[in-house]
């Protein structure tokens, strides 16, 4: 047995215990349901009017965003688990792998997400938060596909504490500092994961690497997996854009203004794919739904045509 494989049996099974206990200690301290009592904290992070406050609001039941909540949680764990197999010998691994970060993931960024908006010294846990939280994790994902195949489940769980400890740090000054609007996280979420994925594989290259590796490639059926990913992220993208847009017209503006964005983009690609490809043919790597682009300005009246523009 190689050493590396004896080292990551120990080293692996460690760190994610250890994680996994440190984050039930901090919960035990840090976290409580929400009961939906107005809080004594000055600063109360679900009033509107409060400049202190949370970027987003949402009123209502505490189970009306469930909806939105399963369709990102889908998103998340099925989507991006089922984009990432499209390497020939590594489709088990994408799709483990990205279970394994999003459920650590999700946990983390509750936490660091919290601490930005206690209330009594309390990270009040509801589904507005989970979903935030999720959201969190999706930059990790999307990271992940910068390094998939060149990294350890050691090495991705660190990545992971890192990454979202810093994307919490950036979510709050973007959203609360600077009040700039992406209320679909394109700038938060797409462009940072993107940049902080690149930036890891940097920190990771090594000379040797240049010259690529067989495994690399796709397969028919490997591409036909990544497909189901791409769908089901094209089905909810509507979803993701609106999860955390103000209730009622607003929220309904971003899901029509996706769905037509989505729509147009799926043409443009296709149209551009068989373009630059080799006599013609359709490369469906290129097809991967690219509607977070209009995720900044989802929630804006910017007209239908505006949507399908962007898209």
């Amino acid at each position: 047995m190689p050493a590396y494989a004896t080292n990551m049996r120990l080293k692996f099974p460690i760190l994610a215990l250890t994680l996994e206990l440190l984050t039930i200690v901090l919960f035990a301290v840090f976290v409580e349901y929400d009961d939906g009592k107005p809080s004594s904290d000055p600063h109360d992070p679900h009033d509107p009017h409060d400049p202190h406050a949370g970027n987003h609001t949402q009123e209502g039941a505490p189970m009306d965003l469930y909806p939105m909540f399963q369709d990102v949680h889908v998103m998340i764990f099925i989507g991006f688990g089922f984009l990432m197999t499209f390497l020939k010998r590594y489709g088990f691994s994408s799709v483990g792998v990205n279970l394994l970060l999003a459920a650590f993931g999700l946990q983390w960024g509750l936490l660091m997400q919290g601490f930005w908006h206690m209330e009594d010294g309390k990270i009040k846990i509801n589904i507005f938060k989970i979903i935030n939280a999720d959201f969190s994790t999706a930059t990790v994902l999307i990271s992940f596909g910068a390094v998939l195949g060149k990294t350890s489940p050691v090495q991705l769980l660190i990545m992971t504490i890192l990454e979202i400890t810093i994307f919490s740090i950036n979510e709050h000054l973007v959203a609360t500092v600077l009040h700039a609007n992406d209320v679909g996280a394109s700038m938060i979420i797409h462009a940072f994961g993107a940049y902080f994925g690149l930036a890891v594989a940097r920190v990771l290259y090594r000379p040797g690497l240049k010259n690529g590796h067989e495994k690399e490639g796709s397969v028919y059926h490997s591409d036909m997996f990544a497909m189901i990913g791409t769908i089901f992220l094209w089905m909810f993208w509507p979803s993701f854009n609106s999860a955390i847009a103000d209730p009622g017209f607003t929220q309904l503006t971003a899901v029509i203004n996706t769905y037509l964005s989505l729509a147009a983009c799926v043409l443009s690609a296709y149209a551009v794919s068989s373009l630059v490809e080799h006599k013609g043919k359709l490369d469906m790597v290129r097809i991967p739904p690219h509607a977070h682009t209009v995720g900044t300005c989802a929630d804006m009246n910017i007209g239908p045509f505006g949507a399908m523009l962007i898209g």
